[in-house]
């Protein structure tokens, strides 16, 4: 069983089990979190789509860990004009287990 859920502007497929490293969500480690936003939803009994959310679905999860990734570097440059600009940029995450899906 597995599901499509949005959050934070981007899609993910989760199923029970996984660990999935999606944007920063607030709350601590080991409190519950709810993704209502559910695309697609598969399972023994067949596939629901949505237009756009499948009504009543839910992924709940566990909050395993919140931190934040690899820097990435920016760097800007003129030729020739003595322009140069060093900008780093580290993105935060949220690591959950998906604990659950209900909604078949």
């Amino acid at each position: 069983m597995y599901a499509i859920v949005v959050t934070g502007g981007k899609q993910y497929r989760a199923a029970q089990g996984e660990i999935l490293q999606i944007e920063r969500l607030d709350g601590d480690v080991g409190s519950t979190v709810t993704l209502n936003r559910v695309l697609l939803v598969s399972g023994d009994s067949g596939t629901k789509f949505g237009m756009p959310a499948v009504a009543k679905a839910t992924v709940t999860g566990e909050i395993v860990e919140q931190g934040r990734s690899r820097t990435v570097t920016v760097f800007k440059k003129k030729r020739r004009k003595n322009y140069r600009r060093t900008k780093g940029h580290r993105q935060s995450f949220t690591k959950v287990r998906i604990t659950g899906i209900s909604g078949v």
